[in-house]
């Protein structure tokens, strides 16, 4: 046990897999009390996850990252990204070295092949609570603003509002999209590209609107719906104040 912290300190985990017996396994089997740790809250999936992660902020996470309809890198990223003082340890029967070297740098403390041996897990624990037993006690630490974990979910991000951009999206969608919450997403956003989600969302939409333009047999009606907007007024309002001109007048000009 580690002498230079109260015992009653203890590090919080969550265990999170879609197989519920290998939660139960790590819950009962792990000595968690002997490396000073206590787990905090289980899930058997995703979102129940994030759920228990935003609820309880631990300390440590095992994670698998294979879990049905969701893009593991990107929600190790979001994880890293929101909560950098976590430590991440990966159980994952998913074989691929390229995958695993890119789950490490994203800040992954160590990546487990399943079914993990019981000297893996403790050898990870301990580097874990050892990592954290040299952060400040006193304070969270914080990331440098060029983390691989935040240019990553900055990239996802601006890719997912280009492929929807057509749709009624939210900030909140992009948000569950990668694995963050609304309002570290927009701090991010403003922070890599000085820009909100609303700038990325209309940017996207008038860069497709002046493509569509170009088609004359296309009414502008039609063009403002094809790019997100139900009322065409609206569309018109911010096409003119982002490019100077209304649509109309820029058909003309480019037609």
């Amino acid at each position: 046990m580690t002498e230079n912290r109260e015992v009653t300190e203890l590090y919080k985990v969550v265990l999170v897999d879609d197989e519920s017996l290998i939660v139960e396994g790590l819950r009962q089997v792990v000595d968690w009390a002997g490396h000073d740790c206590q787990v905090a809250a289980t899930a058997c999936d995703a979102a129940s996850g994030a759920q228990a992660i935003r609820q309880h902020r631990p300390d440590i996470l095992f994670t698998d990252i294979k879990m049905p309809g969701e893009d593991g890198l990107t929600m190790l990223a979001g994880l890293r990204a929101e909560f950098p003082r976590m430590q991440i340890a990966v159980l994952t029967g998913y074989r691929d070295f390229e995958y695993a070297q890119r789950a490490i740098r994203l800040g992954v403390a160590r990546f487990l092949l399943k079914p993990s041996k019981m000297d893996e897990l403790e050898e990870a624990l301990a580097c874990m609570t050892a990592a954290l037993d040299r952060l400040p006690q006193s304070e969270k630490a914080e990331e440098p603003p060029d983390s691989a974990a935040n240019s990553f979910i900055v990239r996802q991000a601006r890719a997912y509002i280009a492929e929807h951009s057509g749709s009624k999206l939210s900030l909140q969608e992009v948000a569950d999209h990668c694995f963050v919450s609304q309002w570290h997403l927009s701090k991010l956003l403003n922070k890599h590209l000085g820009q909100t989600f609303y700038d990325l969302l209309n940017a996207e939409r008038m860069r497709r609107a002046k493509e569509l333009l170009e088609d004359p047999a296309l009414r502008i009606s039609e063009i403002a719906e094809q790019v997100g907007y139900a009322d065409t007024a609206h569309f018109s309002r911010v096409f003119k104040k982002l490019e100077g001109v209304s649509p109309g007048e820029w058909r003309n000009c480019h037609g």
